[in-house]
């Protein structure tokens, strides 16, 4: 992979990890009730952690390309 892509890879992953940050922590009720399941308490947690895998996924990639390409130079 070129490095441009790499480091858009990279970007991508940071991006997602914020907004699956914002997602993860977000209340959906301002209630107190203390029997609410944890679902409507938290109504974005899986979409927050699809987030977090396709961020890990992509960094995972630029990483592996990144580091093939300095193995090859050193070679």
């Amino acid at each position: 992979m070129k490095f441009k892509i790499e480091v858009s890879l990279l970007l991508i992953a940071i991006a997602l990890f914020a907004i699956a940050m914002f997602f993860y922590s977000y209340q959906g009720t301002s209630g107190t009730n203390t029997t609410m399941s944890l679902t409507l308490a938290y109504p974005y947690r899986s979409i927050a952690l699809a987030f977090v895998g396709v961020g890990s996924l992509s960094m995972v990639t630029a990483s592996i390309s990144y580091s093939k390409k300095t193995k090859n130079i050193i070679s």
